[in-house]
This record gives structure tokens, sequence and C-alpha cells, in this order.
């Protein structure tokens, strides 16, 4: 069996980050060519450089090689119509093929949870595209719920 550890992002990721970046890309097109482009430099290196700083960009390693991502961002939600909260938001999860359905994501999201934790935030919310039915089963096995569906007219 693998272990598998969460770490900060390193500079020196920056290959295998986007190796699995492109996986994630190249299926968004084949979903929705009408709204995902092929694109090869998501997160140009000047970009990267910043999110290595920061504290919202995390891997997962085993046995030196980098086969996951993990990004979010913290949002303070305030407005007259709303309840005022502090949310983590997953931007990315991604693993890379080769090690999905192995626990990876869900030591991802037990690092969002202690982080939340840590910071007493509220909760902890995403994104799923609609065709990945696979993530969905996973999120909601992990207990997330649906919290509104995003429609749209062509």
């Amino acid at each position: 069996m693998m272990n598998f550890t969460i770490r900060n992002v390193m500079l020196k990721d920056y290959e295998e980050v986007m190796a699995i970046m492109n996986q994630v890309q190249e299926m968004h097109v084949e979903w929705r060519p009408d709204i995902y482009k092929p694109n090869d430099n998501l997160i140009p290196m000047d970009v990267f450089e910043k999110i290595v700083e920061g504290d919202s960009f995390y891997v997962a390693e085993t046995e030196g090689r980098v086969v996951g991502v993990l990004e979010f961002a913290f949002r303070h939600v305030e407005s007259p119509s709303h309840v005022t909260r502090n949310v983590i938001f997953i931007d990315t999860m991604a693993v890379d093929e080769g090690y999905r359905g192995m626990g990876i994501g869900h030591l991802f999201f037990e690092k969002v949870k202690e982080i939340k934790e840590q910071k007493g935030y509220d909760g902890i919310e995403l994104q799923v595209n609609a065709k990945n039915k696979a993530a969905y089963e996973m999120y909601s096995r992990y207990g997330f719920t649906e919290k509104s569906i995003n429609m749209e007219l062509l």
C-alpha cells in the first residue's frame, strides 16, 4: 500500500503540477469544447511563483512524486441577504489519473477540514462539473451536499 503525504506546494513541483492540471483541462475540453479550450500553460511560471508563497495550494506526494493538487481560497460572505460566514472554497482538487481511487481526495478533504478547524471557519464549499460523475459521487460519499445548481441556456 502506498503512503501519501499532503504538503505545501514548492517551486520544484511545477512540472508535475502542470501535468495533473493538464489532465483535468483535457477532461473539461472533452466534456465541454464549447466552453473550454486546450491550454498547456494554465499556470504561467510567474503566477506559480506567487502561489508557492501563499498558504492555499497543496500537493499529494508519494515516493517523491507529486500525484495530486489542491487549491483553495478563503472567502468571507457578508451581505444583507446572507448570514455572515467564512468558508474555504476548493478551487481545484485533482489527482493524477494513475492514482485515482486510492484515497488521495479524502486526504485532501481531511487537510481542508483541519485548516477549517484551525481558522474557525464555518464551512467548505466547491463546485463540480456536471459531467464529472466520479468526482460528484466522491464528494457525496464524503458528506458534501448540493447547495445550488448552476444552469445555462445556450
